[in-house]
């Protein structure tokens, strides 16, 4: 899996290409994405609109400073908020995927609360979680080299909490859970991803004609 705006594609445009294929074959889209480089292919993405597209751009802070730590090759926060606006406006369905959410770093109520505070303020349609993480081994040595680097202490917490576990769950996950509910559903968010249903013409058609 990969980030389909990822720097290069500033440079080979093998996304644009693509979504103009999409949209000269009218065929629906879905895109998930960290970069606001996505707002380039607006004019395609409305092209292709006619038929449907989504767009999920991955927010898992509504910190510009701590999302600068923890992505600093992607944009920051605030930008990517921005381009939720601008896709909004066009009427493009436009919503985040708020994963992962790092234990011990990002998963507070008060930064679940800013992001649904922030995304219904930019026009997001949707908000798709998930609270938590998984670490695989050569990922986990990785991650906690950076905890070490970044946030020092934090990597003897998720030793103590998590162990050998794949999967780690942000701390009062199901309090987190209704938290993100019940705001959401105060904002008039929806809490699933969007689904692209083909409509079907009820004209009968003719037999052997």
């Amino acid at each position: 899996m990969s980030d389909p705006y990822i720097p290069l594609e500033k440079q080979y445009k093998l996304t644009q290409k693509s979504l103009q294929v999409i949209a000269d074959n009218r065929y629906p889209v879905h895109i998930t994405t960290k970069s606001n480089l996505i707002l380039r292919d607006i004019d395609i993405l409305e092209e292709i609109n006619n038929v449907y597209a989504s767009v999920a751009v991955t927010i898992t802070t509504a910190d510009d400073l701590l999302a600068e730590k923890i992505e600093p090759a992607a944009p920051i926060s605030s930008d990517r908020f921005k381009a939720i606006g601008i896709l909004s406006a066009v009427g493009i369905n436009v919503g985040i995927t708020m994963m992962p959410i790092l234990p011990f770093i990002e998963d507070s109520e008060k930064n679940i609360i800013e992001i649904i505070k922030k995304a219904n303020e930019y026009g997001a349609k949707f908000i798709y979680p998930y609270f938590g993480m998984t670490l695989r081994d050569r990922q986990k040595a990785y991650y906690y080299s950076k905890l070490d680097e970044l946030f020092p202490g934090v990597r003897n917490k998720y030793e103590k909490k998590f162990g050998s576990f794949y999967g780690c769950n942000a701390n009062n996950v199901n309090k987190l859970k209704n938290i993100f509910n019940e705001t959401c559903e105060k904002y008039g968010i929806s809490t699933k991803m969007p689904s692209y249903e083909k409509k079907i013409s009820d004209i009968q058609l003719s037999f052997l004609k």
